[in-house]
């Protein structure tokens, strides 16, 4: 996984990410934003803008925020609370729109 969002998105979801994003590979939940691993470029070009400092590669994120990195991937390979089937890679954001919901860790902080 190249790059994940973590825990400083939470509550906050400023979407300079999603605009610089070349491939739409960032995803709204309802309290975070998720970059999908599958349909990464690994470019890079949203870790810069992102004002909270929330993403980084998988292999930078500060040791308080390593459940993100699996639990960005849940976001996509698992069903998630009011959903019937997994995300996956649907090939694109903008295309799904806001999904609405979060991984059950996302919930419950």
């Amino acid at each position: 996984m190249p790059y994940v969002i973590a825990s400083p998105c939470v509550d906050t979801m400023d979407t300079s990410c999603t605009e610089e994003c070349p491939v739409d590979c960032i995803y709204e939940g309802d309290r975070k934003l998720y970059i999908n691993p599958k349909e990464c470029i690994d470019c890079g070009a949203c870790e810069p803008v992102c004002p909270v400092e929330a993403i980084s590669q998988d292999r930078r994120v500060a040791e308080e925020d390593m459940e993100h990195i699996e639990d960005n991937r849940r976001f996509f390979t698992e069903v998630l609370p009011g959903r019937e089937e997994p995300l996956g890679a649907p090939g694109g954001s903008h295309k799904t729109g806001p999904i609405g919901t979060d991984t059950p860790f996302v919930a419950g902080l």
